[in-house]
């Protein structure tokens, strides 16, 4: 699924990263404790999140994050806009709440990015 396929079936705004539109991501993760996604995340995925810090950013990045989604209707600071333009990460907006979300993307083919319960 393509950044722009999030954005659309989420009804997302685009706040940051319109030349990654077309950037590929296999799976999501959803969580608001940066700790699980350290512990669990495998894969190159797109992070929906309602934690709005500079840790979530450096998360996706140390974890090869392919896109932040802030649901809802979080907006990141410009510090944190800042930080995710200088490691390249895409960040979108919606004012889904984190269960509606995930399981609009789980409709769109997502699956989870490696919890050791995920089959």
């Amino acid at each position: 699924m393509k950044v722009s396929e999030i954005m659309k079936a989420l009804d997302a705004e685009l706040i940051y990263g319109e030349d990654f539109l077309d950037r590929e991501v296999c799976s999501a993760c959803g969580s608001d404790m940066m700790s699980d996604v350290l512990a669990y995340v495998k894969e190159q995925a797109v992070l929906l999140t309602g934690l709005v810090n500079p840790q979530v950013v450096r998360t996706a990045e140390m974890m090869d994050m392919k896109c932040i989604v802030f649901v809802r209707g979080k907006k990141p600071d410009e510090s944190m806009i800042e930080l995710a333009k200088d490691n390249g990460i895409p960040l979108l907006r919606t004012r889904r709440e984190m269960f509606t979300s995930c399981g609009i993307l789980y409709e769109h083919g997502l699956r989870g990015g490696g919890h050791p319960y995920h089959e």
